[in-house]
C-alpha cells in the first residue's frame, strides 16, 4: 500500500508552479459553475484539492486561485488546512513565499520556474486549461457528446477532462488530470466562482 505525503517544498513548488499562477479567497458568494462567454470575463477563483505523483513519490494538498489579468494569487495548504506556500503574480512580477518564510522572486513565471527549478516552464496557457479552454496549437483534441474537451496535448503536457461541475455544456471541470513524463497531477475543484 502506497503512502500518502505531504508535498516536500521542492517537488510543491514545481507542481504549483506546473499547475497554476495563483491564490487567496475572492470575496463574494459562489456564482454558477456555468462557463461565462469567454468575451465577458477570464478572472476566475477557484479551491479544490491536488494530488500528484511524480515517480513513486506520491503527494497530496489543497489549494485556492485567484486569477484575474492583472494579478494571480495561489495558497497551498496541507489536507488539515497548514499552509505550506504562497505563490503571486503581478505587474512587479513573480513571487514565491514558503511556510518557513523562504523567498523566491523573479520578473514573471517563467524566470520563477527557472530560477527555482533550472528551467523555464510554459506557464502562460494554464488558466484557460483549467477551464477547458482549448488552446490554438493543441494536438489529439477530443470532445464529449456536449461539445466539451476531453483531452488535448499543449505544450507537451497532456491534458484531461474526466468530470464536468455539471451535464451542460458550458460547465466548467470538476476534475483536471494533467501528464507529462514521470509527473501526474489530478486537480478536482470543489468551487468555481467566475467574475461578472
Amino acid at each position: 500500500m502506497l503512502r500518502r505525503r505531504l508535498l516536500p517544498r521542492s517537488v510543491l513548488i514545481c507542481v504549483v508552479t506546473c499547475l497554476l499562477a495563483a491564490c487567496a479567497q475572492m470575496p463574494g458568494t459562489a456564482l454558477p459553475t456555468q462557463r461565462p462567454v469567454r468575451t465577458t470575463s477570464n478572472d476566475f477563483f477557484l479551491a479544490g484539492r491536488l494530488a500528484a505523483n511524480k515517480g513513486d513519490q506520491h503527494y497530496a494538498v489543497n489549494i485556492t486561485w485567484r486569477h484575474t489579468t492583472e494579478r494571480d494569487e495561489i495558497f497551498v495548504a496541507t489536507p488539515l488546512g497548514q499552509g505550506i506556500a504562497e505563490l503571486t503574480r503581478d505587474a512587479a512580477g513573480a513571487r514565491l513565499t514558503t511556510a518557513d518564510r523562504q523567498e523566491f522572486a523573479a520578473p514573471d513565471w517563467q524566470a520563477l520556474s527557472a530560477q527555482v527549478f533550472g528551467f523555464a516552464l510554459p506557464l502562460s496557457a494554464l488558466p484557460r486549461w483549467l477551464m477547458a479552454d482549448v488552446p490554438a496549437g493543441a494536438l489529439g483534441v477530443h470532445h464529449d457528446r456536449s461539445g466539451r474537451p476531453q483531452r488535448m496535448v499543449a505544450d507537451d503536457w497532456q491534458v484531461a477532462y474526466p468530470d464536468y461541475a455539471s451535464d451542460a455544456a458550458d460547465a466548467l471541470p470538476a476534475l483536471i488530470e494533467l501528464k507529462r513524463e514521470d509527473i501526474e497531477v489530478r486537480l478536482k475543484v470543489d468551487e468555481w466562482q467566475i467574475a461578472p
